[in-house]
């Protein structure tokens, strides 16, 4: 009999089922058979977790979206300054479409320091990588958010927001890929082949495009951040 409880306490640890014929229990120990074989069933249901409701998944939605806020407007705040520093970079070393020999930075009177006329642009570039990190986030966040309600469909006024919204995600995402590249391009000419003392046109060029895909996706973001915050 000590046998059969140690099995009845134990079999529940690993997984087991204990099922014992109950006229055994009844009948007096005397009466069991020596040979008398217990049934241990090997259960595999451990259990299936438990699927989140719509509850959760709201509570869930509500938390992300806070986070997804500020990385927003802070997005939008690494991204203004990182248009104005491009707009003093361009200025230097194009002046506003200015002849090579005219331009600011060959005149001797660029904004704050002449070092931005040579070599990579570093303070534009730290923003436009702090700009990068947090724009990502933010993009990434959207879709993290789960949306069991549908708040997007409809014709209400929010939904119709959120839809532009969803649409503003995409023409951001564009322009910050085709500015970065612009802009890699931009600072490192030298390495693509082109000169700027020869190829003065074609690098003020690339540098004018990467500024007005710089307007386009800040624009874009201001709008996706104004409707939803207004």
């Amino acid at each position: 009999m000590a046998t059969l409880t140690a099995l009845m306490l134990a079999t529940p640890l690993f997984g087991l089922s204990l099922h014992v014929d109950a006229s055994m229990l009844e009948a007096p120990s005397a009466a069991i058979e020596p040979g008398a074989v217990l049934a241990i069933e090997v259960s595999t249901d451990l259990g299936e977790p438990n699927e989140p409701t719509t509850a959760d998944l709201v509570r869930k939605r509500n938390k992300i979206k806070k986070v997804h806020k500020w990385f927003g407007i802070a997005t939008w705040s690494l991204m203004t300054l990182s248009v104005v520093s491009g707009f003093i970079q361009f200025h230097n070393q194009y002046g506003w479409w200015q002849s090579q020999a005219t331009n600011p930075c060959v005149q001797g009177n660029a904004i704050f320091t002449q070092d931005a006329c040579s070599g990579v642009p570093t303070a534009h570039v730290t923003l436009i990588a702090l700009t990068s990190a947090a724009y990502f986030t933010t993009f990434g966040l959207s879709f993290a958010m789960p949306d069991p309600l549908k708040v997007s469909e409809g014709n209400s006024d929010f939904a119709r927001k959120l839809r532009t919204h969803k649409v503003l995600r995409w023409v951001t995402f564009a322009g910050m890929i085709a500015q970065i590249g612009l802009g890699v391009v931009s600072a490192n000419s030298g390495r693509f082949g082109l000169d700027r003392a020869n190829d003065y046109k074609a690098v003020r060029g690339i540098a004018t495009a990467h500024l007005a895909v710089s307007l386009v996706t800040y624009g874009a973001l201001t709008w996706a951040g104004a409707i939803m915050i207004f």
